[in-house]
């Protein structure tokens, strides 16, 4: 158990990808299995966990918009903020006032280990390695999430793709 924090809600919502829904099921059971309350997205919560995408700029403004109305369903919560959007751009989440944390696509699996107590921070942490050092697996699968369950089965891809939001970033 996180000392001090059993009890407390959780709301998480996902952006994207299935799997992004897989880890987001994922990360949720880390969450129930330390004593946390799942609450819907937009409900009033300690903790909002955000997991994003960025595949095109639609994505990006789909997951400012999350990020909004988190912070205004929830001003007092701990906004975490997860996944590729914070993986390519974590400096500019780390601008929305309101932010707590950054976590990028290593981090966002020990997401418990960057919380602790929840107090709101003035300024965001930021934690979003460069996405060559992404060297591990964490299997993710959902659960009664969705009508149908996800397995994930990989991590990332070669970033070759013609509309690959990363390779426009590393130019």
């Amino acid at each position: 158990m996180i000392a001090g924090i059993t009890g407390k809600k959780v709301s998480l919502t996902t952006l994207g990808c299935k799997l992004n829904y897989a880890e987001t099921s994922t990360i949720a059971r880390k969450f129930q299995d330390h004593g946390f309350h799942k609450v819907r997205f937009g409900e009033q919560a300690d903790i909002v966990v955000i997991n994003t995408c960025s595949v095109t700029q639609q994505a990006d403004r789909k997951c400012k918009l999350a990020i909004k109305k988190a912070i205004k369903s929830s001003p007092s919560a701990f906004v975490a903020v997860v996944g590729c959007y914070s993986q390519l751009k974590a400096h500019e989440i780390g601008l929305i006032n309101g932010v707590d944390l950054v976590l990028g696509n290593k981090e966002k699996f020990h997401i418990l280990n960057y919380i602790g107590d929840l107090a709101k921070h003035e300024n965001p942490e930021i934690n979003s390695c460069g996405i060559e050092s992404v060297n591990g697996f964490e299997s993710s699968y959902s659960v009664s999430d969705r009508t149908r369950a996800f397995l994930k089965v990989q991590d990332g891809c070669d970033y070759q793709c013609t509309y690959c939001t990363y390779l426009l970033h590393a130019e």
